[in-house]
């Protein structure tokens, strides 16, 4: 395990990558999307998006006003030392961080009902804006590794996590999804979207894998479920920014844990932003 100056400036350089940089496989999604866009309009934007993505790798600036809320995934291999340290660690990587590109302060102030009603006034600093709980994810690999993904407040606005009656039949799971994806990105307006989907057993479960759909997300593949997904929620003519077009996703990542002999399914659906996943991950051992 690397030392604790270490952890602090590689979780805090990985932030900066999330809140700043397109992956590789995302630059590629879009130029294939600009590749296969009819609308002009939509081509337009799509452009104008993948050139301000550039300029925030080149500045190491944020990729959006709305900088997020660090959500933390640590992957834990078979030889891996967790630690109160290491999550100590962790969090001031975070804070430092959130204080260096800066972030947009957002942290509200007060006790729970002043939070709950905003009256206690918003903290000025950036690192006050506090990081979801960690997830502790397995792993076979041998490693410690910490994936940072931002999340803005207006996917998880149009986010949803509801029970879907399948009728013993996964068109009807399918059809449920594509039907709240549609009216989310219609929503959303910051398009294109990447859905990120989780399917469980229980709330938390669905939203746990909804954030392991995103970790384990790749542009350049697609399971045939998320790839119907995709092209069932392009035909609806959405568009970029919402102007029309057949580039309303980009992608979706989907993640279907265990079920349970039951009538329903829990399905959590986050349609990320044109900007999201803001994510980037880093070794920590």
């Amino acid at each position: 395990m690397m030392n604790s100056g270490d952890v602090v400036k590689k979780v805090r350089d990985a932030l900066i990558e999330a809140s700043s940089t397109f992956s590789a496989d995302k630059i590629r999604a879009y130029e294939r999307a600009i590749g296969s866009e009819q609308d002009e309009r939509a081509k337009f934007i799509l452009r104008t998006l993948l050139e301000n993505a550039q300029i925030a790798q080149k500045n190491k600036s944020p990729l959006c006003d709305d900088t997020g809320i660090p959500h933390l995934v640590l992957e834990a291999g078979p030889h891996s030392v967790i630690t109160g340290k290491l999550l100590e660690d962790i969090r001031h990587g975070v804070e430092e961080g959130l204080k260096k590109l800066p972030g947009r302060p957002m942290g509200l102030l007060g006790n729970d009902s002043e939070r709950l009603e905003q009256s206690g006034g918003i903290s000025p600093n950036s690192e006050d804006v506090l990081p979801a709980p960690i997830l502790l994810k397995e792993s076979d690999e041998d490693i410690t590794r910490l994936h940072i993904m931002m999340f803005g407040g207006g996917p998880a606005i149009r986010a949803k996590t509801y029970r879907v009656f399948h009728k013993h039949d996964v068109k009807e799971v399918m059809n449920e999804i594509v039907e709240w994806a549609i009216e989310a990105v219609a929503q959303l307006g910051c398009s294109p979207c990447t859905l990120a989907i989780g399917v469980g057993r229980s709330h938390y479960e669905a939203s746990a894998l909804m954030m392991e759909a995103l970790v384990e997300g790749n542009y350049d593949r697609q399971s045939d479920m998320e790839s119907e997904i995709t092209n069932r929620v392009n035909e609806s003519g959405i568009g970029p920014m919402g102007l029309r077009g057949r580039s309303s996703v980009l992608s979706t990542f989907m993640k279907v844990g265990p079920q349970r002999a039951s009538g329903v399914r829990i399905v959590c659906l986050r349609p990320c932003c044109c900007f999201e996943p803001r994510i980037a991950r880093v070794e920590l051992a």
